[in-house]
């Protein structure tokens, strides 16, 4: 079924002016692989195909393209936030497991999340090694930040898990679409073939937690509250500085 559209003016130089609503992307039964396989069709550098990859990770904003361009006139920033980025989501995974420990169904799934988003981490490391690069120093995921701090508190405890698991979804879908832009940007060749498998990675958990909250909760409370994050998340996105030195 063909997604509405819904049309948003944001005012920020770079960005589109349209916000695709994503109503019907989270009833999509999509597996890993599938989605993977779409995003590879849409693997190309046409407007037209970025729009659709946004699209179909149910964003409403896409990043300023511009955003590649800066990033790789410091790729050790770039790196050193990816790494922390991906510790960053083996702990929330961490976070999640111990919240909900009698959730079988999240536990299970969560589990090897946790393990793979720790892989990444040292995936990134060994890359920043293999550069001549140092690990450096943690700093404050804005975005993130912005994410949690619009998270409904108060309601009851699946409702609480739900919070978690959108975030948890949304922070994987924007990093999935700014790794599919360094697959297709960057001039170095290797780092474009490294962030096609983090795209493809992150697709992947982005398809998982949605599915876990529909699992947990009705469909159409998880549809409407997602609808609300992605609002909240295009506006986020449109008042971040571009940085290329983050991630998001």
């Amino acid at each position: 079924m063909k997604p509405k559209e819904q049309h948003v003016t944001v005012s920020h130089p770079g960005y589109s002016d349209e916000f695709f609503s994503e109503e019907g992307v989270i009833d999509d039964a999509s597996t890993t692989s599938e989605m993977g396989a779409e995003l590879d069709t849409a693997h190309n550098t046409t407007l037209s195909a970025n729009l659709e990859a946004v699209r179909m990770l149910g964003l409403k904003l896409p990043t300023d393209p511009r955003w590649v361009n800066v990033a790789e006139k410091s790729i050790e920033e770039i790196l050193t936030d990816h790494a922390f980025c991906e510790q960053k989501a083996a702990t929330m995974g961490i976070t999640l497991i111990v919240k909900f420990s009698d959730h079988v169904k999240l536990v299970d799934e969560v589990t090897p999340l946790v393990a793979e988003e720790w892989g990444h981490f040292r995936k990134v490391l060994k890359e920043l090694k293999k550069r001549g690069m140092a690990l450096g120093r943690q700093r404050k995921d804005e975005y993130v930040v912005a994410l949690h701090n619009q998270m409904r508190k108060g309601g009851s405890r699946e409702q609480t898990m739900m919070e978690y698991l959108l975030v948890s979804a949304m922070v994987e879908a924007r990093s999935c679409e700014r790794f599919r832009l360094l697959s297709l940007y960057c001039n170095d060749e290797y780092l474009r073939k490294f962030y096609y498998e983090f795209m493809v990675s992150e697709a992947g958990h982005y398809r998982m937690f949605i599915d876990l909250a529909k699992h947990y909760l009705p469909e159409d409370q998880v549809k409407q509250r997602w609808e609300e994050m992605l609002l909240v998340e295009a506006e986020i996105m449109a008042n971040l500085e571009l940085r290329g030195d983050r991630v998001h």
